[in-house]
């Protein structure tokens, strides 16, 4: 008697039928719960609603930063431009969060990341798949080719080869200054230099006036480009670098006041079609390039494939160098260039004529 009634318990546990008025079984609906076992009350006694609460509130926090980025505080350490800058990368905390949640059985954990994920597809899921339109009627390329380069006849093949008709550089200086200039003769015979950056062109280039960025020197410039098509104004610039500092955080203040001076330039410009190629040291997601990113088209955003990314080269984390437009101009096609002696991935895109 006693050997029966432990055989009915056990098969009660089994899931096999328990006796009449048998209290049901622990576990047993979790049992079935996506096809697992063990998703019912731990060892102690919490259910997978009440498991995995930490992991849950690092989800929803997380989603919080995606969807109220633009309102996170700058100070201290202007902290909002900081995560801005490398927003993509919050998406890898929705995989990596997902190993304790599973790990913990835990439903609301679970429920919990598809915040973070809906958010970042609403916001970044656009950029995944390839926009690319087609042949355009002609290519621009720009590139930061860094005062270290440490191969600029690589760079130059590398710049001639894009097939661009327009190419745009930033960093240029003393002997390497001398070596694109020779370099590119041939393939551009039309150039302009003003400080630091200067615009290679297939096609003629006219009025040719620096922009003040507010830094004491030139590194902006703005020039005519007379296209088959028409004239396009094409600004080249490179604003200030930004800074991780111990004692000052994520350093931007130059940046923002010449991104302002640069936008103010932009939207003076008389000509309608209008183009900027350069190394801005922020993302489209960053608020301190409004005065220009609220005005003008990303390439990369309308026709590129992917995110981009063009710095470090070595292990490409952010967008920070950027081909925009605005007027009849349609990006059909955005790409970075395969790597070379510097530190920045050449970034090029095509147009078409609207």
């Amino acid at each position: 008697m006693t050997q029966a009634d432990r055989t009915d318990r056990v098969r009660g546990e089994e899931g096999a039928p328990a006796p009449a008025g048998a209290p049901p079984v622990r576990g047993d609906l979790g049992g079935r719960f996506l096809g697992l076992r063990h998703w019912g009350r731990d060892g102690r006694g919490a259910t997978a609603w009440r498991r995995g609460l930490v992991v849950a509130a690092l989800a929803l926090c997380t989603g919080l930063l995606l969807g109220f980025h633009a309102d996170a505080p700058n100070s201290p350490g202007n902290l909002g431009s900081l995560l801005e800058t490398f927003l993509p990368w919050l998406g890898l905390a929705v995989p990596v969060l997902l190993v304790p949640a599973l790990l913990r059985r835990s439903a609301t954990a679970l429920i919990a990341l598809l915040v973070p994920a809906v958010l970042w597809v609403n916001l970044f899921g656009g950029l995944v798949t390839d926009k690319s339109g087609g042949k355009g009627d002609w290519t621009v390329v720009t590139h930061n080719v860094a005062a270290a380069n440490t191969d600029v006849p690589g760079t130059v093949r590398n710049l001639v080869d894009s097939g661009a008709q327009v190419v745009a550089l930033q960093e240029l200086a003393g002997r390497a200054l001398r070596g694109y200039e020779s370099g590119l003769a041939p393939a551009y015979p039309y150039h302009a230099v003003e400080g630091t950056v200067g615009l290679w062109s297939k096609y003629p280039i006219a009025d040719v006036q620096p922009v003040d960025l507010k830094m004491g020197w030139t590194r902006a410039f703005r020039a005519e480009v007379t296209t088959p098509q028409g004239p396009v104004a094409v600004y080249v610039a490179h604003l200030p670098s930004v800074r991780l500092k111990a004692e000052g955080g994520f350093t931007v203040a130059q940046r923002d006041v010449s991104a302002q001076a640069l936008g103010d330039a932009i939207q003076a410009e008389r000509l309608k079609k209008v183009l900027l190629l350069g190394d801005l040291n922020g993302t489209m997601n960053d608020r301190s390039l409004a005065p220009v990113t609220s005005q003008m088209r990303s390439a990369q955003g309308a026709a590129g494939d992917g995110f981009g990314f063009s710095w470090p080269s070595s292990f490409p984390m952010a967008r920070i160098d950027q081909i925009m437009s605005r007027g009849g101009l349609r990006p059909v096609d955005s790409r970075t260039l395969p790597r070379d002696g510097s530190d920045h991935l050449a970034v090029a895109a095509a147009y078409r004529y609207e």
